[in-house]
């Protein structure tokens, strides 16, 4: 009886763990991190084989290895996603519509941290709306929406992923660098 409780919690392990992987590489692949997506690949394929070989073995008719597989496969995914807010690799580019009476103290207030801020103005519903622009690293996101909270209560923002970037401002970036 051992071997077979063995078994099931090796299938949902190993697919948490494969998944969690898979959820890591798509997030190098898109950071243009190819080596190490190929290195996380090969690792989670392998993984992957091993797993399905135990759900395959004896044939299919244990419906609890299936249910192994596949809780294994929902958690790994959660735990994927836990994982990359964690590591919160890359950056992320913020646009934000302040009111007009907040934009000047948005702007030095990001620029005191160490924030580069691009300001332009648009065209709005009720006229000139002032629009800024900031790229920040992921791990910063949380601090920046929190001195924007502080700063200016339902600030509009949005936040979109930057593929990469070159070049820039940023806390603690020596000059010249």
């Amino acid at each position: 009886m051992e071997d077979v409780i063995f078994g099931y919690l090796f299938i949902f392990f190993a697919r948490v763990v494969d998944m969690a992987l898979d959820v890591i590489r798509i997030l190098m692949l898109t950071r243009e991190k190819k080596f190490t997506a190929s290195v996380i690949g090969f690792i989670e394929v392998a993984i992957f084989i091993i797993a399905l070989n135990k759900v395959m073995a004896g044939g299919m008719d244990d419906p609890f290895k299936v249910i192994a597989y596949a809780g294994g496969f929902a958690t790994g995914n959660y735990v994927g996603g836990w994982i990359e807010s964690i590591m919160a690799v890359g950056y992320v580019s913020l646009q934000i519509f302040p009111r007009r009476d907040k934009a000047g103290d948005i702007i030095n207030m990001l620029r005191d941290q160490g924030f580069g801020v691009t300001s332009v103005v648009g065209a709005g519903r009720s006229g000139p709306q002032q629009i800024l622009f900031v790229i920040v690293k992921r791990r910063d996101l949380n601090r920046v929406i929190k001195m924007l909270d502080e700063a200016a209560p339902n600030t509009f923002f949005n936040i979109s992923d930057a593929r990469s970037i070159r070049g820039g401002v940023f806390p603690g970036a020596r000059k010249g660098k």
